[in-house]
This record gives C-alpha cells, structure tokens and sequence, in this order.
C-alpha cells in the first residue's frame, strides 16, 4: 500500500512552532533568558541528583552484603554509563546555576549550598554503588569536565582578546608611523 506524499504544510507549521519557542535575541530579555535557564537547570539538577541519590531499579533489601547497594550496579557497564552521563549532567547543571547568581546578593550562600550538594551527591553515590562497580575516578572526572570546559573557554577567549588588541596596536602604530 503506497503512502500519501508529506504534506509540505504540516512540515512549516511544525517547523514554525519550533521556531516561536526558539531564543531569539531580539525578542527575549536576558533577564527572561536568565530566569528560563535558572528554570530549566535546577530542573536538571534535581532530577539528576535524584537518580543519583535512588539509582534506576533501587536498592537491594535484603540483610546480606547488598543491602542498601544499587541493583542496577550489577550490570556493570550500563550503571557505569549510567553514573557517568548522570555526573556530567548534574555537574553541569550545577556550573550553569552558579553562573547565573553570579554578583546575586546570597551568591556566596549559593556555592555554599551547590557545593554541599555536591558533595551530598558524590557521598549517596559512594554509598549505593558497591566498591568492585566503577572505578570512581572516572566518575570524579566527568564531574570536573564542565568546570575544567568553562574555565579553558575563558581562558582561550582571554587569550584571543589579548592578541586581537595587541594586532590592532601594531596596525594603528604602523598606520600611524610617516611612511
């Protein structure tokens, strides 16, 4: 049975109701911007701690060696994916709220409270996942990749600025020296 041709209006509406959603720099505040992604990363930030704190198939019940240990840690790969991706995610939501309060009048309370969250984060996991599972540094460095991206980012845009000023001092000294 042959399939109807798509119909190249649903395509532009779906395609036009994307684009209304989408950031648009003339139309959105950065204030707006600001609190939209406050939204979306704390929103993050639960839902990855969460699934950090209540791994995906919970915890053996039972009074033996794996009481209180992550059922899905013996499928040792998949957790370990698991646990990675979760980090990555929760790290980096984490760096995006900071950034945002930053100059925030409680800014100072702010990193008090993500990074015992952190560490909260880091302990639950310690304590769910049995010691044989991951190989936790690993796990300590996709917790670092976000900060370690954002910091090299800074640096190298510093970097760059500082070239593109010191070109436009030999171009406005060259131009300005009588030939």
């Amino acid at each position: 049975m042959a399939q109807a041709p798509p119909n190249p209006r649903n395509s532009e509406r779906s395609i036009g109701w994307f684009n209304r959603f989408q950031y648009d720099k003339e139309r959105d505040s950065p204030s707006d911007t600001r609190n939209a992604l406050l939204v979306v990363a704390t929103l993050i930030a639960a839902v990855t701690f969460q699934a950090g704190v209540n791994p995906p198939g919970g915890v053996w019940q039972d009074k033996g060696a794996h009481a209180g240990r992550a059922i899905y840690a013996s499928q040792k790969n998949p957790y370990y994916v698991f646990l990675v991706s979760n980090t990555l995610a929760f790290s980096a939501s984490l760096l995006v709220i900071t950034s945002l309060t930053y100059r925030f009048p409680f800014h100072f309370e702010i990193l008090v409270a993500t990074a015992s969250m952190m560490i909260t984060y880091a302990s639950a996991l310690f304590a769910v996942t049995p010691r044989t599972s991951v190989r936790f540094r690993y796990i300590g460095i996709a917790a670092l990749v976000p900060f370690v991206t954002r910091f090299l980012i800074q640096v190298l845009k510093k970097y760059a600025r500082s070239k593109n000023v010191s070109r436009y001092e030999e171009v406005a000294e060259q131009t300005s020296q009588p030939a």
